[in-house]
């Protein structure tokens, strides 16, 4: 049966299944209407508190079942309205059910807990521990708010849809405690390993089945390796929900988002990139035994879709009606990559340096959660490319630190696994990178007039000292970077970059360009 996606505007694709040679025996032959059983999907993953894009989803999002491979918040408790955003949104698209992503505990767990409690739905991990709360410190539970999360994180569940029975398992990303923003937060809190991980899957696997369930969905936020690996090395997962690492994974393709179980059975894999730019809808066809014998797999582009005017209400019902501050007249593509320049996030920089009046600005590049796009902007727009309410601060650093920080960042960015933490976006800076070597080989300081001012990256001094704008995450928190200067030694202000990028826009009072470019140069 040819499902109508239209609304895609793709190709549907289908793929059927073939059996794998020396592995159980799967029935691909067409079997009686009655004992077929299909069922759509509708996915999302790594939302990170997107609002825009939640209200484009909305009119997009399809399917029997709504699931999500979590990282749907962003964020600690300043970004408690943003996160209750998320929970309106989830519910009305009726996402069943998520995974428990490391953005959902950027937060304290009272918090988290807080904010779920009003989700319909429900959060899954079942590699997560957390010691008894009364083993724990009296005072660090009352400080940090901590609360027993097993209460309301959930390893597995049965639900009902067109009248089968559909079992869903969690799994939370093991590197969980360093990706979080506020690690102390959650010293209570642990998450097994891979091996240990796929354990506790299977068992929750298991007890499933036993009550009679053979459709089982993953919820995963794993990443899309060890998702490939869990899909292998277990027994009587249908579909996995992934998220994490960000992939966007079209269709489907064996050996990329297809494998086969330990009982010879298919498993796919599914992953919509980040921020909710995409978001998919799988359609599935399974037999009487609950074996997968027919699938579709397609992703939709958020920006083909109109906003949804009641989430849209919704929306600034929670966060307040957002202020028109300009026009942007062109833009500069965003990169696919972080080891591309990224003129939207050098934007960011310009109008700290700006409106902070320093001599540099720097910023994360895997921080830009979104970019510009041309037409009238709206606060709301800039806070989704600067989400995260990191503080921005202001401090005098040495050309020394400035340029080991650099020679630190380059090295770690190019030889880690997809390219963390990235290039940084700069203002007041221009430096070389040699992508071969991973080397930083030469930087130079920008003035006002715009003159390039060399830097000797091999005897950078100690005693020349640059005024530096950064987010508090970044100076002195480390958010995987050295830390140029320590918090007292700072101007902390009250606001976050998208206060200050909106304040610029308003100053230029003009159509604007983003077309930051040439201030990261490539050479071998």
């Amino acid at each position: 049966m040819n499902i109508n996606l239209s609304l895609y505007n793709i190709k549907p694709y289908t793929f059927t299944f073939r059996q794998q040679e020396g592995s159980k025996q799967i029935p691909l032959e067409k079997t009686p209407a009655k004992d077929t059983f299909e069922l759509s999907v509708g996915y999302i993953n790594d939302l990170h508190g997107q609002t825009n894009n939640m209200t484009r989803i909305l009119s997009g999002l399809k399917g029997d079942l709504r699931l999500s491979a979590g990282d749907n918040d962003i964020g600690d408790e300043k970004n408690k309205l943003v996160n209750r955003a998320v929970v309106r949104f989830m519910n009305m698209a009726n996402i069943k059910g998520s995974a428990l992503g490391n953005h959902e505990l950027d937060t304290k767990q009272k918090d988290f807990l807080d904010t779920i409690s009003q989700y319909n739905g429900k959060y899954f991990a079942a590699n997560l521990k957390q010691e008894p709360i009364e083993i724990e410190d009296p005072e660090e539970v009352e400080e940090l708010q901590r609360a027993k999360l097993d209460n309301y994180i959930k390893k597995s569940e049965i639900i009902e849809v067109k009248g089968e029975k559909i079992g869903l398992v969690g799994a939370a990303p093991i590197d969980l405690a360093d990706r979080i923003t506020h690690p102390s937060y959650h010293k209570d809190c642990s998450v097994d390993d891979l091996e240990d991980s796929i354990e506790d899957i299977q068992k929750e696997i298991n007890q499933l089945k036993e009550a009679g369930v053979n459709k089982i969905f993953l919820l995963s936020h794993l990443g899309h390796e060890k998702d490939k690996i869990v899909a292998q090395n277990t027994e009587g997962i249908d579909v996995i929900i992934g998220g994490h690492t960000h992939e966007l994974i079209k269709d489907i393709k064996e050996g990329q988002n297809l494998f086969y179980s330990k009982a010879g059975e298919p498993v796919i894999i599914t992953e919509a990139g980040k921020n909710g730019n995409y978001f998919g809808q799988l359609n599935l066809t399974f037999d009487k035994d609950g074996i997968i014998t027919k699938a579709q797999n397609n992703i939709g582009e958020t920006t083909l879709f109109h906003k949804n005017l009641i989430h849209q209400y919704v929306l600034n019902e929670i966060l307040g009606e957002p202020e028109v501050v300009g026009y942007i007249k062109s833009v500069t593509p965003p990169p696919m990559t972080l080891i591309e320049e990224n003129a939207h996030a050098n934007f960011m920089c310009d109008a700290m340096r700006h409106e902070l009046d320093t001599d540099i600005a720097l910023w994360n590049n895997s921080g830009t959660r979104s970019f510009f796009r041309e037409g009238i902007i709206d606060s709301r727009d800039i806070k989704d490319i600067a989400p995260f309410e990191d503080r921005v601060s202001v401090a005098n650093v040495s050309e020394k630190k400035l340029v080991d920080m650099f020679k630190h960042t380059v090295e770690t960015t190019y030889n880690s696994h997809g390219n963390k933490p990235g290039l940084l976006a700069v203002s007041g800076l221009n430096y070389t990178v040699d992508p071969e070597e991973g080397e930083l080989i030469a930087m130079n300081f920008v003035d006002r007039d715009g003159t390039e001012h060399p830097i000797d990256i091999d005897n950078p001094r100690e005693d020349k000292l640059y005024k530096i704008a950064q987010d508090s995450f970044m100076m002195f928190e480390g958010a995987d970077f050295d830390i140029l200067a320590p918090k007292e030694e700072c101007i902390n202000y009250p606001f976050n970059k998208d206060y200050l990028a909106c304040e610029y826009i308003k100053h230029l009072n003009r159509p604007i360009e983003i077309n930051q470019t040439g201030r990261v140069r490539f050479e071998s």
